[in-house]
């Protein structure tokens, strides 16, 4: 990307704001990429504790398979997943509060024993998975805004700072030889005014 600029001294003044600006800020977006890593690392980290607490609540009644057979259908479904936006470094992402779930009309008497302690696990296991996938969402939010933010400072790095630098380095080296030129044409001047 290259930089646009006259040889005056307005230009030179603009080029200065622009470096100026992007010096300030390229600390501010350095630090917010850092956070955004921290972060997507730690969402990761809890994916992967709740996706194993998952798999380990599975694997716990995975015996029960035929009984699960005689479970009802439709006994339960998710009403509503309570979630707040949580602010992390200008990102918005989703955490989870809390999941409703409703109940059909059950009647316990023509059902196995273990139905009520199947509908509990079953609670907790759809929480964990609904909690697991919020959790995705979340680090792949923070990874995608990591992104953005890194490819910023990689702009502001090594394309626009080294741009303006060289942009206002030529200014000023064009300045100088037109103020050279300048007093070297007053000089000659000067002389052929007073051998006349």
């Amino acid at each position: 990307m290259a930089i646009k600029f006259q040889y005056n001294k307005i230009s030179l003044q603009d080029m200065q704001k622009q470096l100026k600006v992007r010096l300030d800020a390229l600390p501010v977006i350095r630090y917010k990429e850092m956070v955004l890593h921290a972060e997507a690392e730690k969402a990761k980290r809890e994916m992967t504790a709740l996706e194993t607490t998952l798999l380990n609540k599975i694997s716990q009644y995975e015996y029960m398979n035929r009984l699960w057979q005689e479970f009802p259908q439709d006994v339960m479904s998710v009403k509503e997943i309570k979630t707040s936006l949580k602010n992390i470094a200008g990102v918005k992402v989703p955490q989870f509060e809390d999941v409703v779930f409703e109940m059909k009309p059950l009647v316990l008497f023509n059902q196995p024993f273990w139905v009520s302690d199947g509908i509990a696990l079953l609670w907790d296991l759809l929480r964990l998975s609904i909690e697991k996938q919020l959790l995705v969402i979340k680090t792949e939010s923070l990874n995608t805004a990591r992104k953005k933010t890194t490819q910023k400072v990689n702009l502001y790095e090594k394309v626009q700072v080294p741009g303006y630098l060289s942009a206002i380095s030529k200014i000023k080296k064009f300045m100088n030889d037109e103020e050279s030129l300048g007093k070297a044409t007053q000089k000659i001047m000067k002389k052929r005014i007073l051998s006349i």
